[in-house]
């Protein structure tokens, strides 16, 4: 491995903007892994800028460290991922994805209506749950999670 292939914690943090903590929890996480020099200071690969960038996206979409965990777990060690890597990924969390879009668009259509039953409105509630019929379908805001 080439020395320009490794780069320092402080180099990684400024390059993608997250603080040196939380890389330092990503590794303690093993969502990256550092390398050691001889004086025992971290050193990443590159192609680690990638991962964190991948991680920042995925937390953005809504998903936790442990998804992301899981899916940064079938990339290679050592080496940068290839195109072929990163689709993988990508279709291994279409289906998480199309589910939080789903509840998202759920969401926007309803929220100035109803939520069922939290209740925004008395007099839309007579409307859309009369006699509170959405409590047998369960706790909560049976409206948009069913």
């Amino acid at each position: 491995m080439n020395r320009d292939d490794l780069v320092s914690i402080g180099t990684l943090a400024k390059r993608t903007g997250v603080a040196v903590s939380a890389i330092r929890y990503y590794e303690e996480r093993k969502l990256l892994t550092s390398l050691r020099t001889g004086g025992n200071q971290r050193r990443f690969l590159r192609s680690d800028i990638r991962r964190i960038s991948f991680i920042l996206i995925a937390q953005k979409l809504g998903l936790g460290l442990t998804e992301i965990e899981a899916e940064l777990a079938t990339l290679p060690q050592g080496r940068t991922p290839t195109l072929t890597d990163w689709q993988r990924i990508s279709r291994s969390m279409r289906n998480q994805l199309d589910a939080k879009i789903q509840l998202l668009t759920r969401t926007k259509q309803k929220l100035d209506q109803c939520i069922g039953c939290g209740c925004l409105s008395l007099q839309r509630c007579q409307l859309y749950n009369k006699d509170d019929r959405a409590a047998g379908g369960g706790t909560g805001p049976r409206f948009v999670l069913d």
